[in-house]
């Protein structure tokens, strides 16, 4: 993936989460120019700095890796929360609302597999 692809993202993500590049600067810990240049494409950024913007904008940090060339296409299952966290469609609000509708229905479904087991 070339460096404009990852910076491409990583705005698509910032702005699905209503942050302006200031505010993710903060929450990531990095200066606003450099976050600014990751994401015209100017620099390629490290794999401890984009794990420090997953975190600030609750994505995986893996599907980041895969973005920046750093990791390959995982070829196995995907986690749904990695997937709900991942995708650029959802506001932060609406990735939340799923996890826990998702949650829920595990705990569920656990919770009758046990009993089921003990009858």
């Amino acid at each position: 993936m070339t460096k404009a692809g990852i910076g491409e993202f990583l705005r698509e993500q910032r702005r699905t989460a209503q942050l302006s590049l200031r505010q993710l600067a903060d929450l990531a810990g990095v200066s606003n120019p450099y976050l600014s240049q990751i994401e015209r494409g100017l620099r390629k950024p490290s794999a401890e700095v984009l794990q420090q913007i997953a975190k600030a904008l609750r994505i995986s940090s893996e599907a980041l890796y895969v973005r920046a060339g750093l990791l390959d296409e995982p070829s196995g299952d995907h986690s749904v929360e990695d997937a709900v966290l991942a995708d650029p469609g959802l506001d932060e609000q609406q990735k939340r609302a799923l996890l826990d509708v998702y949650a829920s229905f595990r705990a569920a479904n656990a919770a009758r597999r046990g009993t089921e087991k003990e009858g």
